[in-house]
């Protein structure tokens, strides 16, 4: 095996890399993937303390990296943090937008019917999935337009290729996000540079806090009708493994993928290919 040829299309070794949602199960378990390839690793979000147990273990691991909180609602406290990743870095190579989640204020139920969902609870997981997209890329995209080349992955889900009973909002901010990948993947080769890739990977069903009440039930401690209905439709029979999206994730970053923007990788265990029958 030649592990230079491996390490040339792969590795991300001295590469800045910006996790947002980096103290998250998914942006933590992405975040010390990507620092194992060899990137230095810049995690946001707003919990010090999740951030800086995600780079404690990259440290301790080897790694390099930084911790540093910040609201992706808050373009202020963004380009601080873009001030930051500067001044300790010099540069960002790739962002890796892995902010969101859900509410279940906005998600319907036997209690809770479509017409009676409250407009604000809508309105702040919009917010949070898609303009907490689009805000890091305003401002640590611009950092890559400036030296002409960047790999930004943008984090959908297998509901933006297929929706979702009940998680209205969800729903429609992920897929928002789909397009706005396609979108930028355009708008920034041609009015900024073509060496700046958008990506996005697509999640199939992992457990996660912000999911788990819709999954598990609180009473048994078992599969919710809902969980089971997704283990049945998802051919690989389970939930993925949050360090199964690294490989994809690195992949995304590197220079092997030079000539792949615009497209939306999906880590299902195959769900959206399964018809049901």
């Amino acid at each position: 095996m030649d592990q230079g040829y491996l390490n040339h299309i792969f590795g991300l070794r001295d590469r800045v890399v910006v996790v947002t949602g980096g103290g998250g199960v998914l942006g933590g378990a992405m975040a010390r993937g990507v620092a194992r390839a060899g990137a230095r690793v810049v995690v946001v979000g707003r919990t010090l303390a999740s951030l800086q147990a995600v780079v404690d273990d990259i440290v301790a691991a080897g790694g390099e990296a930084l911790a540093v909180q910040a609201d992706v609602l808050d373009r202020i406290l963004l380009e601080r943090a873009l001030a930051t990743v500067l001044e300790r870095f010099g540069s960002v190579d790739g962002l890796i937008n892995a902010a969101g989640g859900n509410r279940p204020e906005a998600t319907t139920s036997p209690s809770q019917p479509f017409f009676d969902l409250p407009s604000d609870a809508i309105a702040q997981v919009f917010d949070l999935n898609w303009m907490g997209t689009l805000l890091p890329i305003q401002v640590f995209g611009r950092a890559m337009a400036h030296c002409g080349e960047g790999a930004i992955i943008n984090v959908a889900s297998v509901n933006a290729f297929r929706p979702l009973t009940n998680v209205l909002a969800y729903s429609a901010a992920k897929s928002a996000v789909k397009n706005l990948t396609e979108w930028l993947a355009v708008h920034l080769a041609q009015n900024y540079a073509p060496g700046i890739r958008v990506n996005a990977i697509a999640p199939g069903f992992f457990l996660t806090a912000q999911n788990e009440y819709l999954l598990i039930d609180d009473a048994t401690g078992g599969a919710t009708v809902r969980g089971e209905q997704i283990i049945a439709h998802t051919p690989m029979g389970r939930y993925g493994k949050p360090d199964e999206l690294i490989s994809t994730v690195i992949w995304l970053l590197s220079p092997g993928a030079s000539f792949i923007s615009g497209v939306t990788v999906l880590v299902d265990g195959g769900y959206c290919a399964f018809g049901g029958v």
